[in-house]
């Protein structure tokens, strides 16, 4: 994810004689000019023991640069090391340091782009932050779960459902009410839990609704169209029915983070629904994904979804 990650040239040796070897013809049949003499020279400064001058040596480009190549830093930007310690997004805090609530070591940064190296102790607006390393995951929602705080005995928590998964402060993307499974994004990245709950998204969910009547045709088209919720236009991105299925199982993808919007759309049409469950978020699937079950993703999965 990294993520997220020079062959030398043998240069053979310069032939020394392919100038005095060259048969260039003479013009008008004139006779070669002599070479000897130029062999005697060099043999009596052989003999004298002079050495003859020598071409200095090209430095190894590959050793510079091994040698001046700088070995991979731990230092981490110090607008990164508060975003991972959950406190806030990088552009917030960027707005910290240069108001001056952030000291490194006691002393007060507002440099953009200072770097903190390991075992550096950072002051984030007079409490000392302990950066977590980001950590995603995706759970397969069953019903009676909810991502709601409030006690309620008809439904549990679905923090309880990935409790043992790990020691970092994750939290769902999204809400879902109990009634609603399926795909649900956990992690602990402030910066990844903001961006999927904007209101504009660019990544696409798509759920499986079950309906209480066949859905008829024109409404279909209709919902395809465009629907207007409380004065607001909302665009559907497709809909259509699931194939070898009863037409009340309708397929639905939109870009809309708000699971209630799926059943608000079908009410809006006088169709009560019976169940959704969300089978992809944002390129993720729950295949071999049981439900109940949680897996954390791999690096490309998390790489994905940062492009998205």
């Amino acid at each position: 994810m990294n993520k997220k990650d020079g062959n030398n040239k043998r240069e053979g040796a310069r032939p020394t004689s392919a100038r005095s070897n060259s048969k260039k013809p003479t013009p008008g049949g004139m006779p070669k000019r002599a070479q000897s003499p130029k062999k005697e020279t060099r043999g009596k400064a052989e003999q004298s023991g002079a050495e003859a001058p020598k071409r200095a040596p090209r430095p190894a480009k590959s050793t510079q640069n091994n040698v001046s190549k700088p070995l991979k830093s731990d230092d981490i930007r110090l607008n990164k090391y508060i975003s991972n310690s959950g406190v806030c997004s990088r552009r917030d805090a960027d707005i910290y340091i240069q108001s001056g609530n952030v000291k490194v070591n006691n002393v007060v940064i507002t440099e953009m782009g200072y770097k903190v190296k390991p075992g550096d102790v950072v002051n984030f607006d007079g409490s000392v932050l302990t950066p977590e390393r980001k950590e995603y995951l995706v759970l397969n929602k069953p019903k009676n779960f909810t991502t709601s705080n409030e006690d309620d005995a008809d439904h549990r928590n679905v923090l309880e459902l990935v409790r043992g998964a790990t020691k970092a402060n994750i939290q769902p993307i999204g809400r879902m009410d109990k009634n609603t499974t399926g795909l649900l994004l956990f992690t602990n990245d402030t910066d990844m839990v903001r961006k999927f709950s904007l209101p504009n998204q660019k990544s696409a969910k798509i759920y499986q609704v079950s309906l209480d009547k066949n859905l008829k045709f024109e409404d279909l088209e209709k919902i395809s169209n465009g629907v207007t919720l409380d004065g607001h236009k909302l665009y559907v991105d497709e809909i259509s029915y699931i194939e070898n299925e009863p037409k009340t199982e309708i397929g639905l993808k939109l870009r809309t983070p708000n699971v209630k919007v799926v059943r608000a759309i079908f009410e809006s049409f006088n169709y009560d629904v019976i169940k959704i469950d969300r089978v992809a978020f944002a390129g993720l699937t729950k295949k071999n994904l049981p439900r109940g079950n949680w897996r954390f993703l791999t690096e490309q999965e998390i790489i994905n979804l940062k492009n998205v």
